[in-house]
């Protein structure tokens, strides 16, 4: 009972943080985040122990989804060169100085495991960007290219991540070997989140009804995720490239239904 009080508190505290930021014009992200570090510094402060697969399909793979769902195909690919600059160069050099950084400070720690912290920090929240770009309003294809590369930042991220585990339980890492399996594991599950889609289509198309079409689009999300977690691919990108393809389908399937049958399932479903 005191985890569910604990929950309905910290429910209670972003919500008012929420509208706070809106009156003060700042991203509510930044005050969530302000809070939640504030908070840890409590004494007695409650702990809430979940494991990090988890939070991870829990709290992450419905926000992919959703970013995912809304991105154009047609400016990913106008904008391929920057974002994947961004995705690749960027986690990449913030990985390595934050491994450094934290290597500098505990000589004793690993180098698989400095590099697996740095994997950690490097990509920035891909809600946290959403957010903050809705108030400033960059120009088209600043945005483009940011919503891009928050989609896509957590998959490389993510992807170092475990080939850095991999080296730590190995006890060394090697370059040439971990390529390979980086490369098949991008591949696969690219090709994953395709054949997904057209094996969750015909399930996701079996009801009309509101609430029922919003129920299973998260139990697809996290079975998907889920998934592609136990076949040992990326949930991140299976989940990036499943969306996309997902929402061309929409489009296509768009201007097959009448205007009142799409308002009545695109409108709850956006707004939950």
């Amino acid at each position: 009972m005191e985890l569910f009080e604990t929950i309905i508190v910290m429910m209670f505290g972003a919500t008012l943080l929420s509208v706070l930021a809106k009156r003060i014009n700042v991203p509510y992200p930044t005050l969530l985040a302000l809070a939640g570090a504030i908070v840890t510094f409590i004494p007695g402060t409650p702990s809430i122990d979940l494991p990090p697969e988890v939070i991870l399909a829990l709290f992450v793979a419905p926000v992919l989804l959703d970013a995912a769902f809304d991105m154009s195909l047609r400016d990913l690919r106008r904008n391929w060169w920057p974002v994947t600059s961004l995705v690749v160069i960027a986690v990449g050099l913030t990985t390595v100085l934050v491994a450094a950084t934290a290597h500098w400070l505990m000589p004793d720690l690993p180098w698989g495991a400095a590099v697996a912290l740095g994997a950690l920090l490097a990509p920035p929240d891909a809600v946290a960007a959403l957010a903050v770009m809705a108030q400033v309003n960059p120009p088209h294809q600043i945005r483009k290219v940011l919503e891009g590369e928050s989609l896509l930042n957590d998959a490389s991220a993510l992807l170092i991540y475990k080939l850095a585990v991999m080296s730590v339980v190995a006890g060394n890492f090697s370059l040439s070997s971990a390529m390979p399996t980086f490369l098949l594991v991008v591949v696969g599950s690219a090709l994953a989140g395709w054949l997904l889609n057209f094996i969750m289509r015909p399930i996701q198309g079996i009801s009309d009804e509101p609430a029922t079409v919003v129920l299973l689009q998260f139990l697809s999300t996290f079975g998907i995720w889920i998934l592609a977690d136990k076949l040992g691919l990326s949930p991140v990108v299976t989940i990036v490239v499943f969306a996309v393809i997902a929402s061309r389908s929409v489009s296509r399937q768009g201007v097959r239904q009448s205007a009142g049958s799409q308002a009545a399932l695109r409108l709850p479903t956006y707004a939950v």
